[in-house]
């Protein structure tokens, strides 16, 4: 077997990366008003040109920016989206991890408007990296899918005078998104990845209960998404690789949300139109393998085995285990491997050292060699 030519790759990984410390001292001058945008822009140029470095010295055939022009790894992107602004409210998700429980606060969103896509969001991003990118490399972006536009507010969020027939909010989201894609594949994008916590999220019965309170259908929301997710695609251009990314919090190496794949996977891996599913499966949260049975034969899942929620790094002989287990429900052709999430979902980034993350992509990557050649 031989390693893949196109995304998703054997070895791979989510998107985010740790900041530099060079990194977050320039946000700190530039919050303080000590240095200017085009300052800020300038070091950030210099860590993305060195993360993408780095990812090549390890052996990845993808290439990101890391996400290192964000604060966090969806908001930055829905608040660029025409109609869409920022709130005074605040969003807050609850999340966990083994010495206990902390809060991620942002603010909140409002759909003010119709929904339109103006310029084209990241695109200056999306054109620096591909120029850092090597020849070996193929640069991936990373965007927030169209559901967490309505995941993180709910039906509140989004003005009744503008949409009182939310199908028409819907209507105009995909169309934005479709515009988006377009224009990235017009700019040389080949690997485009949706980020998308809703469609893990509502694998717990706790996350459906409160999207049922904020005005959803909690047992058939993840139904409605993946159509409108489907729309989003329906004219992307030939040549264009896209994946979604499906997790359950990531905040600070912690997380907000358990249980497997197996509430959304029939109608997740039979209708959803990207060619490979990023999928969490780190520990006992994420549940079992059988979900996989519903992976149509021309979608790759990537197994999201190796944890980025903590510096410890696997066993290549366990995760070598762990892929045959997959493989007994699905064929390992279709299989890659990755870490279960970014790095930094947002700018503080989880509890490991920038050595650590280096070591968990070393061994993905030889992992993967050695499983698929």
């Amino acid at each position: 077997m031989s390693r893949r030519t196109h995304p998703p790759f054997r070895a791979d990984h989510v998107g985010s990366l740790l900041r530099p410390q060079s990194l977050h001292d320039a946000r700190a001058k530039r919050q303080a008003g000590e240095i200017g945008a085009d300052e800020l822009k300038a070091v950030e140029d210099a860590a993305i040109r060195d993360v993408v470095k780095m990812q090549e010295s390890v052996g990845l055939q993808t290439a990101t920016d890391g996400e290192f022009r964000r604060t966090a790894w969806h908001m930055d992107f829905i608040y660029q989206l025409g109609g869409i602004g920022s709130t005074d409210d605040k969003i807050n998700v609850h999340f966990h991890n083994a010495d206990g429980d902390l809060d991620f606060s942002s603010a909140a969103l409002s759909v003010h408007d119709r929904v339109t896509l103006e310029d084209t969001i990241f695109a200056d991003a999306f054109t620096f990296l591909k120029d850092a990118a090597t020849s070996a490399q193929t640069p991936k972006l990373t965007i927030p899918s169209p559901s967490m536009v309505h995941y993180r507010g709910g039906r509140a969020s989004i003005d009744t005078t503008v949409y009182p027939d939310i199908e028409a909010f819907y209507t105009d989201l995909s169309a934005a998104y479709a515009e988006e894609v377009r224009r990235l594949a017009d700019l040389g994008c080949t690997y485009l990845q949706l980020d998308d916590t809703s469609l893990a999220y509502l694998n717990d019965p706790a996350q459906r209960a409160e999207m049922a309170e904020k005005g959803g259908d909690g047992e058939h929301q993840h139904e409605t998404y993946i159509r409108n997710i489907n729309a989003a695609l329906a004219g992307r251009p030939d040549g264009l690789t896209v994946t979604t990314h499906m997790c359950r919090g990531n905040f600070r190496s912690s997380w907000a949300a358990s249980g497997g794949y197996d509430f959304v996977a029939e109608a997740l891996f039979s209708e959803l139109a990207v060619d490979g599913f990023f999928l969490e499966y780190d520990d006992e949260r994420s549940g079992g393998f059988e979900p996989l049975r519903f992976v149509p034969s021309d979608k790759f899942v990537v197994l999201g085995l190796v944890t980025t929620k903590s510096g410890v790094l696997e066993d290549k002989d366990q995760l070598k285990r762990r892929i045959d287990e997959a493989a007994k429900v699905i064929p390992i052709e279709q299989l890659c491997l990755s870490p279960q999430c970014g790095f930094s979902s947002t700018v503080e980034g989880n509890t490991l050292t920038y050595d650590e993350e280096v070591a968990k992509l070393e061994l993905i990557v030889q992992t993967a060699q050695e499983v698929w050649g």
